[in-house]
């Protein structure tokens, strides 16, 4: 028997005690921007949920942490509940990890039009429209865990079209088992749909709006119609005011244009068309091969100055958050056969790569630039730096710790910036401290 149509809005980790992050510094122009940016997107789903017409508004986690957030984050979501009240709109809401139930003060009730699930056990609430039961939302709340026990989600089998909400992550067959028509969950803070779900599928719609460069991309909530005959079309609808983008960009790139700071020009502009006029946070990964192409990178800390004043400031801006320049594994073969300083050092650096990555090299000392004032290099082994910081004592405690074990994931780019160091100095060039800004 054919049921009736309605639709819903799915949204879920409004983080609201959680500012934008992987950001050293702010030009002013942008900074109240920032700061009420998540206020703003999650504001967005509660000015979508009054202005269009909805049935019910499912919220699937991490709201808010209360303590964290504040008055000002609770205030947000009691007043735009009350506002739903009045509208006659009902709210359905699993709290996750940040939004335990027991962290909610139990001085500020929440409106009658609100459902927080029980962490305990499932509750299955029926929602009716002129006395008919069109569809069934069963929901429970997290109970710590990052993951979702589906088992416990079980209820008696209707007719009628359910929509399961919980926090936390799941694999397809374990929901496929759970035999609900929609699985509203939360807990991933980017856009997520899980494939093989049976019925209208499982999502997660992410965080109204992304908080660091890991969660890049298009950040929003979702719009669920369920038509007569239970079949669902899901949509996303897009509210983060600020936008996180990771861009590589190879030695190919920037030998077509020219220049690496033409190039990103050129980048942000086909960015600012694609994102809609969102502020853009950007973090740029450059990896160069060539090193006759270091004079067409320049200096990466001058470089990062000039994107953040010519592109940081604007309406909407296009904010560096970072640059990384990843200097060459290679040089000539030219350079290193010299029989230079500089032929010397590269050699050196050759070696001291291998014996980095853990192989074994005979390594006997031609020079000071192999052998340094503490002696020679190890056969074998992790990279130990610690005698040449003894050389400055000016270095604090925590530096001299962190230079003297250079952790393996960081040897190769630690190296790579040596290296580069080196021959710049020893060629005549300008000096780069530092390949990340």
């Amino acid at each position: 028997m054919p049921g009736e149509s309605f639709r819903f809005i799915h949204a879920s980790d409004f983080h609201l005690e959680t500012p934008l992050g992987d950001l050293d510094q702010l030009p002013n122009s942008l900074r109240d921007a920032m700061a009420t940016a998540p206020r703003d997107a999650a504001a967005a789903v509660f000015e979508a949920a009054l202005a269009e017409n909805i049935d019910f508004l499912v919220l699937s986690g991490d709201l808010l942490h209360p303590v964290a957030a504040g008055p000002h984050g609770m205030s947000l979501l009691l007043d735009n509940f009350e506002k739903l009240h009045a509208a006659g709109t009902p709210v359905y809401w699993a709290a996750g990890i940040a939004d335990d139930p027991k962290q909610w003060p139990e001085a500020v009730p929440l409106p009658p039009n609100v459902t927080l699930f029980p962490r305990d056990r499932a509750l299955s609430v029926p929602y009716e429209r002129a006395g008919r039961v069109v569809c069934h939302v069963v929901g429970r709340s997290s109970e710590g865990r990052a993951s979702l026990h589906v088992p416990g989600f079980q209820t008696e089998t209707t007719d009628e079209f359910t929509v399961a909400v919980g926090y936390g992550t799941a694999d397809a067959s374990a929901l496929s088992a759970g035999r609900h028509d929609y699985w509203a969950l939360g807990g991933p803070h980017n856009h997520t749909e899980i494939e093989g779900v049976g019925g209208a599928g499982a999502f997660a719609p992410g965080s109204p709006q992304g908080r660091c460069l890991a969660e890049n991309g298009a950040h929003g909530y979702l719009v669920v119609d369920v038509d007569a005959d239970q079949t669902a079309r899901v949509r996303q609808v897009e509210t983060d005011r600020f936008r996180y983008a990771q861009i590589t960009i190879d030695a190919a790139e920037i030998r077509a244009v020219g220049t690496l700071r033409n190039l990103i020009g050129q980048k942000i502009s086909t960015l600012a068309n694609e994102n809609g006029g969102r502020h853009l946070l950007i973090a740029w990964d450059v990896t160069l091969t060539d090193p006759e192409m270091l004079s067409s990178v320049g200096d990466p800390h001058e470089l990062l100055r000039q994107l953040r004043q010519d592109h940081g400031n604007g309406n909407p801006a296009a904010w560096t958050t970072r640059l990384t320049v990843r200097p060459p594994h290679t040089y000539p073969k030219s350079w290193r056969d010299e029989d230079t300083i500089l032929g010397d050092f590269l050699r050196a650096a050759e070696k001291f790569r291998k014996v980095a990555s853990g192989g074994v090299s005979d390594i006997k000392p031609r020079s000071n630039v192999e052998s340094g004032s503490q002696g020679t290099v190890a056969k074998s082994g992790p990279m130990q730096l610690m005698p040449f910081t003894e050389e400055h004592a000016e270095l604090s405690s925590t530096a001299t710790t962190l230079l003297g074990d250079v952790p393996a994931g960081d040897r190769d780019l630690t190296l790579d910036e040596a290296t580069l160091l080196g021959v710049e100095l020893l060629r005549g060039g300008k000096p780069s401290w530092g390949r990340k800004s």
